[in-house]
């Protein structure tokens, strides 16, 4: 018997170091594997491109990277995701087509995967993640469908994720011994008052073009003056006070702006801001990599950044892109893989390096980051107000949110009144959300 076990210990003991030198490199059983990614042509995406090197040399995974204009690459996804074996192994999504794709089940919950002892990383830190971009752009089936709670799940992470920061001309408020705009109030003041201290220059660049880009400029507001598109029973409440004291800042933004603010899209009101133009801007953090580029900006070493202004609360956005694995891939462990290591402290902080957006907190905080990037402390307090409900992330919302940039662009425009228009937004939302079964249940 003691032979027996003598025998049995042995052969334990080398099935213990095989499974320990098995699990010494997880890359080794894809070792040769090629994934196909899908990404958008952004710069963060831009900076990922320049790191992907290293995963392959580390892992010895191959990556092809199919890089499209962000409206065309939801174009080929929609199509992609419908194929019984799509050509993607990995995407990146904008926000918004979360609800669309965990809708139609055409992502893979990550759950097993960091279930998986063979597949996760145990030193990969999910908590370090910022947790409103991983609501806002990972979760699904939770609280109101699109946000967490004890039913939902992540389907994605976030990945190139953004929120909302006031930009300003150092220069300019030295100057004139401007105070940095802490308020709602004293941000709506000096983007009047700059024009008439610098004349021919506007106060705050802004998105206004009629569609989306009036929509998002007008959530920008929304949030931090306390409003919300529906209430807890998914009636709109749009157009109740705070929702017309949004329209109303954003028109009054708008009028004091430079030459042209009417038809600004994002990358209009970013140009006016570089070029000099305006004295402060408000939007996006993936902004900020221009600001000091000689090639782009005439503002260079001229722009402090500070917090997203203070309403009745403070509330900055969430959003931009996120990485999920489509049911339909043919290399999902690898590319889980991949997902795990992009979204890793080592890759996140060489990202951010390289000038992408990052994801964690460690990386806002890292002595190299704010070294190369000064203002990267300041966009992680901001992320300690971004909120993941700023808007909603439902199936309806592309239809809505259409409708409210065209009657916003009215309002900005053709001088509609602010209570009118967000009116027949309410009603024509009401209208939508019946049909799709929001009220089934009242």
């Amino acid at each position: 018997m003691r032979r027996l076990n003598t025998i049995l210990a042995g052969a334990l003991a080398g099935i213990l170091l095989q499974t320990v030198a098995a699990s010494a490199n997880p890359y080794e059983a894809y070792k040769g594997t090629t994934l196909v990614v899908n990404f958008p042509a952004h710069p963060h995406y831009d900076a990922v491109v320049k790191v992907l090197p290293q995963f392959t040399d580390e892992t010895g995974i191959e990556v092809e990277v199919d890089q499209l204009e962000y409206l065309k690459m939801r174009e080929k996804q929609t199509l992609e995701l419908t194929k019984a074996e799509g050509d993607y192994d990995l995407i990146s999504y904008v926000v918004f087509s979360k609800a669309d794709y965990v809708y139609a089940d055409q992502l893979e919950n990550l759950a097993k995967y960091f279930m998986n002892p063979k597949l996760a990383d145990p030193t990969y830190d999910a908590a370090d993640i910022i947790d409103g971009y991983v609501q806002n752009i990972g979760i699904a089936g939770g609280t109101k469908g699109y946000l967490p709670g004890p039913t939902g799940s992540l389907f994605g992470l976030p990945f190139g994720a953004e929120t909302s920061v006031l930009g300003y001309r150092k220069d300019i408020f030295e100057k004139h011994g401007l105070k940095v705009p802490e308020t709602y109030e004293e941000l709506l003041e000096l983007a009047c008052r700059i024009p008439q201290l610098e004349p021919g220059m506007g106060g705050l660049a802004s998105r206004a073009a009629s569609g989306q880009h009036a929509s998002h400029a007008f959530l920008l507001h929304l949030a931090p003056l306390g409003g919300r598109i529906f209430d807890e029973n998914w009636n709109p409440v749009i157009n109740n006070e705070k929702g017309v004291a949004a329209a109303n800042a954003l028109k009054k933004i708008v009028d004091c702006g430079p030459e042209g603010a009417k038809t600004f899209g994002f990358a209009e009101a970013g140009t006016a801001f570089l070029q000099g133009k305006t004295a402060m801007y408000l939007d996006s953090t993936v902004f900020a990599g221009q600001v000091n580029d000689p090639t782009k900006s005439q503002v260079v070493g001229k722009v402090g950044w500070t917090l997203h202004p203070k309403g009745v609360r403070r509330g900055s956005q969430t959003g931009g892109f996120g990485l999920a694995i489509p049911k339909n891939a043919a290399h999902k462990e690898a590319a889980f893989l991949l997902l795990q290591w992009l979204t890793s402290k080592h890759a996140d902080k060489l990202i951010a390096l390289e000038g992408g957006n990052p994801i964690r907190r460690s990386t806002h905080d890292d002595p190299d980051v704010n070294a190369k990037f000064p203002y990267m402390a300041t966009f992680g307090e901001a992320l300690t107000y971004a909120d993941p409900d700023w808007r909603p992330i439902i199936p309806t919302w592309g239809k809505i949110n259409g409708d409210l940039g065209t009657a916003l662009s009215k309002v900005l425009t053709e001088g509609l009144d602010a209570k009118t228009a967000l009116d027949g937004v309410a009603e024509r939302a009401r209208s939508s959300m019946e049909e799709a079964g929001y009220y089934s249940w009242q």
